[in-house]
């Protein structure tokens, strides 16, 4: 533990479509994923580990598992995936099925130790339905699992929210035991943030006492419409990512946003001579 950061990139919500396929009839999520993946290689310090916090592909189909594969290879970090409401719970498994599933069905839950930190994954998805809900075996072993050291500090990640945003349309298909969830994160406080998708949009609320953010996509964005006065829309806004920073000297999370893509720089505020240029 050399450094002083622990680094968790969280990206979500690729929508994979098969080869040369647009999501929407608009965005090309093949090619925004390979950008995605070029800024995520190019980070320094490299992070220790990569969440996809789901909806990996759009329909979902298994030729969209086998192009999403193909299209993860460049990525030269430790990856760990959920599901979200597009994805198959049983062609997931099979296309990562190194991962440390909890049990051999059902939600695909599973938990990461990263040095002093815990990383969890719970799946919300819900077979053939947008909405979210933590299953009774989920909170179970949720709740065990936070029972097990009260001062080790933990991550949980989630597809869906477990708040309202205000977008309408996506908050009908959010967490819908959220109390449930909540009541868990109350009685155990070591969680440090909860970190979802399902949004395409950077947003961020406290939610039983614990940080809480949604992360922007690699592709394109949920429109912005907190007065629903348009129908259920999407935007193509520049993309980003979450970068989750555990401070080892102070013991806190901070979280970044991560512009995806080429931009210009670094270039110095100062002259070798200390002039502010």
């Amino acid at each position: 533990m050399s450094s002083r950061w622990n680094l968790i990139a969280q990206i979500t919500d690729l929508h994979i479509k098969r080869p040369g396929e647009l999501a929407y009839e608009k965005v090309d999520t093949a090619a925004a994923l390979t950008r995605c993946i070029d800024t995520l290689n190019a980070l320094l310090p490299r992070p220790n580990l990569v969440v996809i916090t789901g909806d990996l592909v759009d329909t979902p189909l298994l030729d969209e598992y086998e192009h999403l594969l193909r299209l993860l290879a460049p990525l030269e970090l430790p990856l760990a995936v959920v599901p979200g409401n597009h994805d198959s719970r049983a062609w997931l498994r099979q296309a990562f099925p190194a991962q440390p599933y909890v049990r051999t069905g059902g939600a695909l839950d599973l938990a990461l130790a990263l040095e002093e930190l815990d990383v969890i994954l719970l799946d919300s998805s819900v077979p053939r339905s947008d909405h979210g809900e933590l299953g009774p075996q989920t909170l179970q072993w949720l709740e065990a699992m936070l029972a097990r050291d009260a001062q080790r500090p933990a991550l949980v990640f989630l597809h869906h929210p477990p708040f309202v945003t205000g977008i309408a349309h996506m908050d009908r298909q959010n967490l819908h035991n959220a109390e449930a969830l909540g009541a868990v994160l109350k009685r155990h406080t070591r969680v440090r943030v909860v970190a979802a998708g399902h949004v395409h949009r950077s947003i961020q609320t406290i939610f039983a006492g614990v940080p809480t953010s949604i992360c922007p996509a690699p592709n394109h964005a949920v429109a912005l419409d907190l007065s629903a006065a348009f129908p259920p829309s999407l935007r193509v806004e520049p993309p980003a990512l979450h970068l989750h920073a555990w401070d080892r000297l102070n013991q806190k999370l901070i979280t970044h946003y991560v512009p995806i893509g080429d931009f210009p720089g670094p270039y110095p505020f100062f002259a070798p001579d200390g002039r502010q240029l």
